[in-house]
């Protein structure tokens, strides 16, 4: 097969047979690169404060959707659902979305299904999920072709709503990454939310900010490469959320949002290095953890898609 839109290409080595995200056996993204997720028990502790929010704005019913969108091996539910009151875990529907396979020893109250159910009532979290949406490039006004190797060469010209998007979204001569795919997969997401709030997670720009040169690159065994889409490595690009967002969303920071739901990554008072050592060490190391999901320049910099679906803007 000759060398073919990037679209294209990113399903076919993400998702295709054999790809990188469904390939049995696979270690899953957690082998391969670093997520909030992976760094800390903090972080799936915000996100079941987050769904305590979003609980009491339902009037705690008496089920709970969460629904968590490119689920990977199920890290953030598992986390999430430890994290909550018994009561609520008891009320809480889980929902782990994903093209693989379900893994082996995952907790039998989560659901393992390839779609977002529909007419859900509570939270969908999509952590590093639109990344990972295949999406075409364009280079000066035409659209980037690329061969399994990774060789790149020059397509046709950009034409109907990708035009429109890169006119909207990412104006100007030289490269860019058409988000138009993420949009509509967000979009989707969305809607199957009935009632409460749905957010999406990720690396991010914004139209003021677009890189120059793109972002496309590729992860294997914890190591940035070459975005080569034969199946062997992960393929990514960073996310234009401001397209994604719908009326009356809200964009921020991991380092904002996570402030909002008691992560700051403050230090202990010293005092209590004297009164009580072992809980002051304990202190210590969540204030690392927490420094890590908030820090300037790493996993504090991810954008914040938060969208209320019949339930009032978080954070107010």
């Amino acid at each position: 097969m000759g060398p073919v839109r990037w679209r294209t290409a990113m399903e076919r080595a993400l998702y295709g047979p054999d790809g990188f995200y469904v390939r049995p056996g696979g270690p899953g993204p957690a082998g391969h690169f670093r997520t909030s997720v992976h760094a800390s028990p903090l972080y799936a502790g915000a996100v079941a404060r987050l769904l305590l929010w979003v609980d009491e704005e339902l009037g705690r019913p008496d089920e709970l959707d969460l629904v968590d969108v490119g689920a990977g091996r199920g890290e953030l539910l598992t986390g999430v659902l430890a994290a909550l009151p018994a009561e609520t875990a008891a009320r809480v529907r889980p929902y782990a979305v994903e093209r693989a396979g379900r893994p082996g020893g995952l907790d039998e109250r989560i659901r393992w299904v390839s779609e977002p159910p529909g007419g859900a009532r509570g939270l969908l979290f999509a952590n590093e999920w639109l990344d990972n949406v295949p999406l075409d490039l364009a280079e000066d006004g035409r659209y980037v072709v690329v061969a399994r190797d990774g060789t790149e060469s020059e397509g046709g010209p950009v034409e109907g709503r990708d035009r429109a998007w890169l006119e909207r979204w990412w104006p100007g001569p030289g490269r860019a990454e058409i988000g138009r795919a993420r949009d509509e997969a967000w979009s989707a997401a969305v809607a199957t939310v009935e009632r409460g709030l749905a957010v999406a997670v990720d690396y991010a720009h914004t139209r003021d900010t677009r890189p120059p040169f793109g972002t496309l690159t590729g992860f294997r065994a914890g190591r940035e490469v070459a975005p080569v889409p034969d199946g062997g490595c992960d393929v990514t690009a960073h996310v234009a959320l401001d397209a994604c967002a719908g009326p009356g969303a809200v964009l921020l920071t991991q380092r904002a949002a996570l402030a909002a739901l008691g992560v700051t990554g403050a230090r202990p008072p010293l005092a209590l290095a004297s009164a009580d050592p072992a809980a002051y060490v304990r202190a210590l190391s969540l204030a690392g953890e927490a420094a890590e999901l908030t820090a300037r320049g790493g996993l504090g910099d991810f954008g914040w898609l938060v969208e209320p679906v019949g339930v009032r803007r978080w954070p107010a």
